[in-house]
């Protein structure tokens, strides 16, 4: 059966131990779900009955590309202006209840597992229906010659056949909601299934950041020199060539979703004075 782990804050009691699994490094942070309470929240413009728990951001000599939020709206919030920065894009996962998302004159339900990519300088907006979690990645679209924005997407986890990564019989499948051999895509938003027992069997070392939130199921990920056990609601935020591999445990399939910067040559730094 598929889940999708949503957080829902609150905030530990007194007596709860200190001790957790947060940590913050020079290559890599993890943000275990009992980060996730109601004081960590933000409140944004534009939005109405919404709290935000924004888990990664650019961050000068850490990941720089992008920034994800957790979102939850209440039933009628949401925004009729949701995207400050019109050079931005946007990925939406729908994890928990119902929304409607209307992209120019077209209205699309969304439920769990409903994904959409949504263009820079769309006309959207997005209003719950019942009380709604969902992620919401932005990132500024990268001009590149001969290249236009692509179209809007929306897709389905449930009707999006996974493609198995070669010579593992399905233990490891990736969800691909975007064609990815198409060049105007500077962002790919995935699921990553790997069944129990499954595992990323060498150490990934690559120029794309990643963000990670692992859905459902639990595993051991290394990350940089340390292996860290996750689990459904935990965050993995990765910089530029953190290396990376994981197994997957317990008794479901272990899931994220996953974020990163693609199909783009490396900027040179500054221009020539």
């Amino acid at each position: 059966m598929t889940t999708y782990y949503s957080p829902t804050g609150g905030l530990p009691p007194q007596t709860a131990l200190h001790t957790g699994r947060a940590t913050f490094t020079e290559a890599y942070a993890v943000l275990p779900r009992g980060t996730f309470s109601d004081i960590t929240t933000s409140l944004l413009p534009g939005w109405h009955d919404t709290r935000a728990w924004i888990i990664a951001r650019p961050l000068s000599g850490f990941a720089e590309t992008f920034a994800h939020y957790v979102m939850e709206i209440a039933p009628g919030g949401g925004s009729t202006t949701p995207e400050p920065d019109p050079t931005a894009q946007g990925a939406l996962f729908l994890t928990d209840g119902s929304a409607e998302l209307t992209l120019g004159s077209t209205t699309h339900s969304l439920t769990p597992g409903s994904f959409a990519w949504i263009p820079p300088g769309a006309d959207w907006q997005l209003h719950a229906k019942s009380t709604a979690r969902l992620h919401w990645v932005r990132k500024r679209w990268q001009p590149a010659p001969g290249l236009t924005p692509p179209e809007p997407v929306i897709a389905h986890d449930s009707t999006t056949a996974p493609t198995p990564m070669p010579d593992t019989n399905g233990a490891w499948a990736t969800t691909r909601f975007v064609d990815p051999t198409d060049l105007r895509h500077d962002m790919h938003m995935t699921l990553v299934t790997l069944q129990p027992g499954g595992v990323i069997p060498f150490e990934e070392t690559h120029v794309m950041e990643h963000g990670l939130f692992v859905l459902q199921g639990k595993g051991v990920y290394r990350l940089n020199r340390d292996w860290v056990e996750v689990e459904a609601g935990d965050y993995m935020w990765l910089r530029a060539f953190c290396p990376q591999a994981c197994y997957a445990g317990g008794p479901e399939p272990f899931r994220y979703l996953l974020y990163k910067d693609v199909n783009r040559h490396p900027a040179l730094g500054r221009p020539f004075a």
